[in-house]
């Protein structure tokens, strides 16, 4: 089988894979971008594939897999961060006045970053971070989401490589 030929074959399941993924993210958003992945995941991995073997399973079990990867991913990050509910108002004092100087520092690093990228970019990336869904982006500034999520991308990009010391 040639990689065109598999890809054409993935591409069939792409309606059963989004109902599927709904199943998981319980959001449209979500469920897409599961489905983006498991195709993208799919493409990569032909080499993986055995013909004989079922397509449609291979491919939910990529998504069940990639799903259970990012909600643990998720579930570990957020262990690590502590929640403002559970620092003590004497633990905030101390370190909010310990820091002072060196936030300032970091922010005047993180706002010339930001002034740095384009209106095209920093635009989406902006709203993005205030909480707008990717499709919120898209109506409001009529472009198709895949550039808003192109865009942010960039972005993230671009201010991981001005904001390297921080790493």
């Amino acid at each position: 089988m040639t990689n065109i030929e598999f890809n054409s074959m993935v591409i069939q399941h792409a309606n059963s894979l989004k109902l599927y993924a709904k199943n998981f993210t319980r959001d449209q958003d979500d469920a897409n971008d599961l489905v983006q992945d498991t195709l993208l995941k799919a493409v990569t991995y032909f080499g993986n594939f055995k013909e004989g073997t079922n397509l449609k399973g291979w491919l939910y079990t990529i998504m069940k897999n990639t799903f259970i990867n990012n909600y643990r991913r998720i579930v570990k990050t957020n262990s690590f961060i502590t929640k403002e509910e559970e620092i003590t108002s004497a633990n905030l004092f101390v370190s909010a006045t310990k820091n002072e100087g060196e936030n300032k520092f970091i922010m005047e690093d993180i706002n010339k970053a930001l002034t740095n990228l384009a209106d095209e970019y920093y635009i989406p990336f902006s709203m993005y971070f205030e909480g707008y869904k990717y499709h919120e982006i898209s109506d409001h500034l009529n472009i198709p989401i895949g550039t808003v999520k192109t865009r942010i991308h960039v972005a993230r990009k671009a201010m991981k490589k001005t904001l390297v010391a921080y790493k």
